[in-house]
């Protein structure tokens, strides 16, 4: 994951870059289940499967789409449209879900 650090308004965030500095093509990510080999396509489809992981959804910020798993203290937090799931929630899901979930170019 690269980019670069953009201060605007008293904020920073991260602006992800297309490529790396390594020469990368800057495909496209996507989020891979890894039991079923199943590529992420929809927010549905994450969702059963981290139900079934034994994440539980909270419903606080209708602006996000969030969960939390209560044998840890991780929460994961996804923008409510899925056209602005990143590459950095894709890595977000994989670190929070070892052995389950890898990151893979398109």
């Amino acid at each position: 994951m690269s980019g670069v650090w953009v201060f605007k308004n008293g904020v920073v965030r991260l602006v992800e870059n297309p490529g790396d500095f390594h020469g990368a093509t800057g495909r496209r990510k996507v989020l891979v289940h890894l039991s079923s080999n199943e590529v992420i396509t929809s927010y549905a489809s994450l969702e059963r499967i981290l139900f079934s992981l034994g994440w539980e959804r909270y419903y606080d910020d209708p602006d996000l789409l969030q969960f939390h798993k209560r044998s840890t203290i991780h929460l994961i937090s996804l923008p409510k449209d899925f056209n602005n799931f990143k590459s950095m929630h894709m890595y977000d899901i994989v670190v929070k879900n070892r052995n389950e979930f890898t990151v893979r170019d398109m």
